[in-house]
């Protein structure tokens, strides 16, 4: 099944924007670790061809899904929420369940960039150095091609 295509500016936003209204609930260790993982996407963003700056990307994405679990259960309390922080704490929790969807996409782009087992072949525009074909030169005239050269 092919995904459809999503830009990584899309899913910054996205999450930027569900961590901000989260933090509305939840502070401490919540904001640091899903802000410090978008400003690793940004720079995800920033270098385009960067494999690193992706898969780090990637596992801060996985790894906040852990910690988003661990600190919404451990701080969620059901009775005592007024509206407002209910409205943070659903964010958040959306936020979580829009992670396992968002790192299917950053994973994807993360095999555009070459990850694991380099790009795909129908994608790549630059010839191999293994390539069977040999190169035309453009350069060569017709004395390559067993004519005498003509003097002036």
């Amino acid at each position: 099944m092919e995904l459809p295509t999503v830009n990584l500016k899309t899913i910054l936003l996205v999450h930027w924007l569900l961590t901000t209204w989260g933090c509305i609930t939840f502070s401490g260790p919540y904001p640091w670790a899903n802000f410090t993982i978008l400003a690793v996407g940004v720079w995800a963003v920033a270098q385009r061809d960067s494999i690193d700056a992706i898969s780090l990307f990637l596992s801060g994405l996985v790894a906040t899904i852990f910690l988003d679990i661990v600190h919404i259960s451990v701080f969620y309390q059901r009775a005592s929420f007024t509206d407002t922080e209910r409205f943070g704490a659903g964010m958040a929790i959306l936020s979580l369940l829009l992670k396992p969807l968002s790192c299917c996409f950053v994973y994807h782009m993360y095999r555009e960039r070459g990850g694991f087992l380099g790009p795909s072949e129908e994608r790549s525009d630059y010839q191999t150095i293994d390539s069977p074909e040999a190169p035309t030169d453009p350069f060569v005239g017709s004395e390559g091609r067993g004519h005498s050269p003509q003097g002036y």
